[in-house]
């Protein structure tokens, strides 16, 4: 498969359309604008390339790496420890609900794609389904990890763009403003160590929880 190809199945597995339902959770992001923490564009683009900066670049990327290679390597023992610890760092019930929705979501759709579905455990992260797919496509590990990035950014500035609100323009400022981060965390994530992995962004974790029991609510919870 050349990769021009390539570079298709992986526009294809970003795309905000696919159903695997990424549109329909907000990350913790209700809640912080219900609290004020979130006002404006400039609010909004904070938060965004906050949890890129601190969660992808320490967590998401070092973790999807590792679980493409185990992929690629075909070591189950090596996928399932690092999936179980992925999950295990998501700091709120409401994240590790989203992550493991996601990733039932794309292992549905993955026959369409003439992937067959893996051997896996029953609570799976999205990043070690996303890995699954990607390599089992041909897709380079490098770009698939940008595209994992690039994907949840646009997801959360859908997200602003109803919750703020905020205007399409905005969304394409906080776009374009990202692009350079996501390519950054990317790349640290990729010369993270084992015993660096992992992250603390407390008002993600307190916004996630307590959307949970938010009263009125447009996001999944």
């Amino acid at each position: 498969m050349n990769d021009k190809n390539n570079a298709m199945l992986l526009w294809q597995l970003i795309s905000p359309t696919l159903p695997i339902g990424a549109y329909a959770w907000s990350g913790g992001m209700e809640y912080a604008v219900e609290a004020g923490w979130i006002k404006n564009e400039a609010d909004a683009a904070n938060w965004i390339q906050g949890q890129i900066r601190q969660g992808f670049s320490n967590l998401e990327v070092p973790m999807f790496c590792r679980l493409y290679d185990a992929w690629q390597a075909q070591d189950l023992t090596a996928v399932n420890h690092w999936n179980c610890q992925l999950l295990a760092m998501l700091e709120s019930a409401e994240l590790q609900q989203q992550d493991m929705a996601l990733a039932a979501a794309l292992l549905k759709v993955l026959p369409m794609l003439n992937v067959t579905e893996p051997a896996l455990r029953r609570k799976n992260s999205f990043s070690c389904v996303f890995a699954y797919a990607t390599q089992q496509l041909g897709i380079e590990k490098v770009a698939a990890a940008q595209g994992l990035v690039w994907s949840w950014c646009e997801n959360q500035v859908a997200a602003a763009i109803k919750l703020v609100p905020l205007g399409q323009s905005s969304g394409q400022r906080i776009l374009s403003a990202s692009m350079p981060i996501i390519a950054v965390a990317v790349d640290s994530g990729l010369r993270c160590e084992d015993d660096d992995i992992g992250m603390l962004m407390p008002g993600l974790a307190i916004a996630s929880a307590l959307h949970e029991t938010q009263y009125s609510r447009l996001f999944r919870s």
